[in-house]
């Protein structure tokens, strides 16, 4: 082996072993926190809230939202608990754009991934873009675009207390709090460790091994359109937020825009096309469109605008 390849090599594992090490811990516990948070602001507590129809509601499930980690598939289950307890339809809606966008440990990972400064503008964008696009469905009417038997409710026997009458739902023992916290925490941990070590090895292969000059060529700063191909690629790639956000951090420091790699992160996180097949048993065409140019705009805009006010 050459010495230039030694040492992009010895680039690429120590780039894997510090994020390894920074996102397992950080996954774990913020996870473990929401957990705990969770054990007080149970399902059941969040679908009664945003049954409420007040003004309220739309910043109330935004931050509701915020301290739900769910990626955008694992919305859908719960979201389908909000339309059986006919919550407002506004306020349903931006929990269903902010909860994967905003979930604390996407939040973490952007603070220690970019900064502080890149973590707070990404919330903003988030948090305001889903109670503007919210309150916008529900006042042009796009209720009318959710299909009846959405509304239906499943055999009493799927109920539970705590989580409402979801057919994911099952009874939870109350023996130990803090111990069944750790088996919720770690049993996430190990489904999305697959896609976290896979996302760490891209990034680290892309740190130690694409010439900086490439990534820069076609998705520097300068190049405008990198930003609504980055939106675009996001949606059927379908990686979790917290997982793209490693293989993000090595594309920055490549050359990457910063706007482009927004764009990228809220384009995954916020839809997929597995979770449009999945809205398409509640949802009509046309909210499932409202829905993608809702998720496209927002990530867009967050990308020329970081580059506006930050470029």
């Amino acid at each position: 082996m050459s010495p230039e390849f030694i040492i992009m090599l010895k680039d690429a594992a120590d780039m894997f072993t510090v994020l390894a090490v920074e996102l397992t811990i950080l996954f774990l516990s913020i996870s473990y926190l929401v957990g705990v948070l969770q054990e007080y602001i149970t399902p059941a507590k969040i679908q009664s809230i945003l049954s409420s129809r007040n003004g309220k509601g739309y910043v109330i499930a935004a931050l509701l939202g915020s301290i739900t980690p769910f990626c955008s598939c694992s919305t859908i289950p719960f979201l389908k608990g909000l339309l059986r307890a006919r919550a407002g339809f506004g306020p349903m809606m931006v929990f269903l754009f902010a909860s994967p966008l905003l979930n604390p440990v996407v939040i973490g990972l952007f603070v220690v991934t970019f900064g502080l400064d890149v973590a707070v503008f990404y919330f903003s964008v988030a948090m305001t873009v889903s109670i503007a696009s919210g309150y916008t469905l529900e006042y042009f009417g796009f209720d009318k675009y959710v299909r009846e038997e959405a509304f239906e409710t499943p055999n009493a026997s799927n109920c539970n207390k705590d989580k409402g009458c979801d057919s994911d739902a099952t009874p939870e023992k109350k023996d130990n709090r803090w111990l069944r916290v750790w088996h919720s925490t770690w049993k996430d941990f190990k489904q999305v460790l697959p896609y976290l070590v896979l996302s760490i090895t891209l990034g680290s292969v892309i740190y130690g091994f694409v010439p900086t000059e490439l990534i820069a060529e076609y998705a520097g700063a300068d190049k405008w359109y990198a930003i609504p191909i980055a939106a675009v690629i996001g949606i059927p790639l379908y990686i979790r937020a917290s997982a793209v956000i490693p293989m993000s951090a090595a594309l920055v420091q490549k050359g990457m825009a910063m706007g482009s790699v927004m764009a990228l992160i809220i384009g995954s996180a916020g839809a997929s096309l597995t979770e449009v097949i999945l809205l398409k048993s509640l949802f009509k065409n046309q909210m499932i469109a409202a829905f993608l140019v809702v998720v496209l705009g927002m990530a867009v805009s967050a990308g020329f605008l970081y580059g506006y006010l930050f470029g």
